[in-house]
């Protein structure tokens, strides 16, 4: 592997030079998911498909049956966030997967469950992630460091649309950097914001080491998507 590219599969192309595109489809008009899809693709480097349960977070979203009809619509990869608990964490990563999922990112508040279901993204072909939600400290991700490809940190309480980036967000980030370095896979992890996304938070993200953040309203809502995209990838990261 190299410093520009994921290790294989549906990854291999997704660029490290610059800030990636990962639009989530909880933005999408869901009545006319098929027509935003065709409108997005030229532009999205992965899709970002949350599912929750109504207990590790409020409110139920997405099912298998929806990623399966997206990866029958689209070439780019999908990542899907499970915001479940625990003891189904490893039953829904065989199941978005089966559906279509290149990634499965679990989160560290799993604890084993969330060990052994990163192993099974990994022995089903897929990838796997680590999130953390915004009150847990980020030391909590360390177990999974040495097995990941993506490291998300959420910005906001999870699982509630339209909240402001919390003020930690950016010291997180790099924290969460930091010790990517120390394990040794700074190069090989892509580090994620997820929630806050407005356009003035995404360049101190950036600033602060992400290297996508999951777009909302800031891609779906914007009639120059051409334009939006061209001043995200212009965004400069950090000196490291």
């Amino acid at each position: 592997m190299t410093s520009n590219s994921l290790s294989g599969g549906a990854f291999a192309a997704l660029p490290r030079h610059r800030l990636l595109g990962e639009f989530s489809l909880w933005s999408a008009d869901l009545a006319n998911m098929e027509r935003d899809l065709r409108r997005i693709e030229p532009y999205v480097d992965l899709h970002h498909i949350d599912v929750a349960d109504a207990r590790f977070t409020p409110g139920f979203l997405f099912f298998p049956d929806f990623v399966a009809r997206i990866a029958r619509l689209t070439a780019k990869p999908i990542h899907v966030h499970l915001m479940v608990e625990a003891e189904i964490v490893e039953e829904q990563t065989r199941q978005f997967i089966e559906a279509g999922a290149d990634l499965i990112s679990v989160h560290a508040e799993n604890g084993e469950a969330g060990l052994r279901a990163v192993a099974l993204a990994k022995e089903l072909g897929a990838e796997a992630g680590v999130v953390l939600r915004l009150e847990t400290p980020v030391a909590a991700a360390e177990p999974f460091l040495t097995e990941v490809a993506f490291f998300t940190l959420l910005g906001t309480s999870i699982g509630v649309k339209g909240q402001s980036l919390s003020d930690k967000a950016c010291d997180r980030l790099r924290e969460a950097r930091s010790r990517m370095k120390r394990v040794g896979r700074e190069k090989e992890i892509v580090l994620a914001a997820d929630g806050g996304i407005r356009e003035q938070t995404v360049p101190l993200l950036r600033a602060a080491g992400a290297e996508t953040v999951v777009l909302g309203s800031l891609a779906f809502g914007d009639m120059d998507l051409p334009g939006r995209i061209a001043w995200l990838r212009a965004l400069e990261a950090a000196p490291q």
